[in-house]
């Protein structure tokens, strides 16, 4: 597997289904700046009430080919082995990216276990072996990467950016960017009155 953090902002997404598991990808994607488009019979009160307000497309009926033309990638979250052949076997007609969700056969990608601690995105796969596992771990990961991660890297990026505005010499920013990066770093960040070393 191949593993890459993909800009989806504006890129057209469709996603077959709308059930719970459905609703949570479609919140992803969204999340993710995507163009959804939401392929389904019936839908869940809070995709239809994404509808409603406009956040996504929402096409009352079954999966028809041409729901992918011009789709960067599919999501499909059935229940039906046999849509999910289906929408794998038209995506890869068209080239376009596919993950059936729990339904390992007919996927170009698996969805990583993820925790989000503002940009810092830590990202766990077991090649759609054990997602059980990859959950588990994504529990661990949480409480040891707290909330405060999200401040610390907006800061780093800050002070990133500051040193590349001054013209700083690529071997002392590196340098520098590498201390205020370590650990010990960030475990006197914490010890100070505001959080953050001056």
């Amino acid at each position: 597997m191949f593993p890459m953090f993909v800009k989806l902002g504006g890129r057209q997404c469709v996603v077959v289904g709308a059930g719970p598991v459905a609703e949570g990808k479609i919140g992803s994607l969204i999340d993710a700046g995507a163009s959804v488009r939401v392929i389904a019979p019936h839908a869940i009160p809070q995709v239809q009430k994404r509808a409603k307000n406009g956040t996504i497309d929402w096409y009352c009926r079954g999966f028809e080919p041409h729901d992918l033309d011009g789709a960067f990638l599919v999501i499909t979250a059935t229940s039906s082995p046999d849509v999910n052949a289906l929408v794998f076997a038209e995506a890869r007609k068209r080239n376009v990216l596919c993950n059936s969700v729990d339904d390992p056969d007919n996927c170009d990608f698996y969805y990583p276990a993820v925790v989000n601690r503002g940009d810092l995105q830590i990202a766990i796969s077991t090649n759609g072996r054990s997602p059980a596992l990859a959950q588990r771990l994504r529990k661990e990961l949480e409480e040891q990467f707290g909330l405060e991660y999200a401040a610390w890297v907006k800061e780093l990026g800050e002070t990133r950016d500051q040193l590349t505005a001054q013209k700083v010499p690529l071997e002392p920013r590196r340098k520098l960017l590498h201390e205020i990066a370590s650990s010990d770093a960030f475990a006197n960040r914490k010890k100070a009155p505001q959080g953050r070393i001056n």
